[in-house]
C-alpha cells in the first residue's frame, strides 16, 4: 500500500498566537520559525501516535486488493472486508479500479458498505470487487481522516504535546537531540501521547 496525501489540514492543532503565548514571545520576527515548528511538531505527534489529527484527505494505492477474506457458509459467500489503516476515520470519498489501459472505474457505493468506526474502519463488499487490469497501482481508495476540522477537535493532551515540542525545539535550536525520535520522545511528551498510540497493523 502507498498512502498519498491529497488535501492537508487547513488549520493546525495549535494556532500561532497560542504558540507565541506558550513561548512568551512578544516580538513577531520569529513567527515564520514558530509556524514551521508547529507543523513539524504536529507531524511528529501524528507519526508517534499513528493518528491524523485534523481533517485531511488521503489516497490509498494498492496493486491488488489487500487483506480481503471470504469465508463460506455452505454455498453462500459472506461479504469481503477491507480494513483501513488510517485513523481516526471519517469517510470514504471514492473507490476506483484501473484497467490495463490505466482508465479508472469508480465503484458504485451501492456495491459496498462502509463501517465508519473511527479506530478500525472497514469496507464490506457485497461481492468480490473487480480485479484491476493494471499491472501496478490498479486500486485507489480516497478516504477522509482526522478528529475534525477545528483545532479544538484534537484531544487536549495531543495539543499540549505539540506546544511542548515547539518549545523544546525553539529553545534548543541547532542542537542535536537524541531523545526526540518518533519512538522515544522526551518523558513528559511521551506520557501525554502514550494513551493515544495505535498499534501497528500486522
Amino acid at each position: 500500500m502507498t498512502p498519498i496525501l491529497i488535501s492537508p489540514p487547513t488549520v493546525e492543532p495549535v494556532a500561532l498566537a497560542d504558540a507565541r503565548e506558550w513561548l512568551r514571545l512578544v516580538e513577531t520576527n520569529e513567527d515564520d520559525l514558530v509556524s514551521a515548528l508547529i507543523v513539524s511538531a504536529r507531524l511528529m505527534v501524528e507519526a508517534a501516535t499513528r493518528r491524523l489529527l485534523l481533517t485531511q484527505s488521503w489516497r490509498l494505492v494498492f496493486d491488488r486488493w489487500p487483506g480481503l477474506w471470504a469465508s463460506h457458509d455452505g454455498h453462500r459467500p459472506r461479504p469481503e472486508i477491507l480494513v483501513f489503516p488510517l485513523a481516526p476515520f471519517q469517510s470514504v470519498a471514492a473507490i476506483r479500479v484501473r484497467d490495463a489501459s490505466g482508465a479508472a472505474t469508480t465503484l458504485d457505493p451501492a456495491t459496498y458498505r462502509v463501517i465508519a468506526a473511527p479506530e478500525q474502519a472497514r469496507v464490506v463488499f457485497n461481492a468480490s470487487p473487480p480485479e484491476p487490469g493494471a499491472a501496478a497501482a490498479g486500486i485507489e481508495i480516497d478516504i477522509v481522516c482526522g478528529y475534525g476540522d477545528e483545532a479544538t477537535s484534537v484531544p487536549e493532551p495531543l495539543r499540549l504535546a505539540i506546544k511542548m515540542l515547539v518549545a523544546r525545539w525553539f529553545e534548543n535550536r541547532g542542537d542535536i537531540e537524541t531523545d526526540t525520535s518518533v519512538d522515544r520522545l522526551p518523558g513528559p511528551i511521551g506520557a501525554l501521547i502514550g494513551p493515544f498510540r495505535r498499534a501497528r497493523l500486522t
